[in-house]
């Protein structure tokens, strides 16, 4: 799962539907350094306690994290993941050694609206080219990684595919927002 802003409090009931051993990259950029640390603690007493991996995307080094995410630093101590676009991207990302390689946007994404994505076809061909490293990212949720687990993607990571059905259930339907005001 990736962690933003935009998740809110739907970022604690997500966590809670991670199966055990998922990883969990954590972003929220936007936060001062002091609210920003206190976040990831209390999302790594969380990760600690449920059995999920926790990486770090930014510059900041925090206690608990078991990897980092987009690091140019070639040297670290946990697990090291990059994003990839285009074959380049995965040709260098392989060149670093890292341990996983996000290949984004597979599909429409509400994190990077008027982005091209990638569609199948040219995801999965950047996914051959990491063999036993790839991970789908953007617009993925179950259903569709479905249609990409055969095609060498052993992963999918996700904002909305875990929050989604939070922010559902929090607000009201169509039907009862018709209902509830007067017209």
């Amino acid at each position: 799962m990736m962690t933003d802003e935009r998740m809110g409090e739907a970022l604690w009931p997500a966590l809670a539907r991670l199966p055990r051993g998922a990883g969990v990259v954590f972003r929220h950029y936007s936060l001062p350094d002091g609210l920003r640390r206190a976040l990831f603690a209390r999302i790594d007493r969380v990760a600690r306690r449920r059995g999920l991996v926790l990486i770090r995307a930014g510059s900041t080094p925090f206690r608990g994290e078991d990897g980092v995410h987009n690091q140019r630093a070639p040297r670290h101590r946990g697990l090291r993941t990059r994003a990839a676009h285009n074959a380049s991207e995965v040709v260098a990302a392989r060149r670093r050694g890292v341990d996983a390689i996000l290949i984004s946007p597979v599909f429409q994404t509400r994190s990077h609206r008027g982005a091209r994505a990638l569609g199948v076809v040219q995801a999965v061909a950047l996914a051959r080219m990491a063999p036993g490293k790839a991970i789908a990212l953007g617009g993925v949720d179950a259903r569709r990684y479905a249609r990409l687990r055969s095609g060498g993607f052993i992963g999918y990571a996700a904002i909305d595919a875990w929050t989604a059905p939070v922010l559902r259930a929090k607000m009201p339907s169509e039907r009862q927002k018709r209902s509830a005001v007067p017209t």
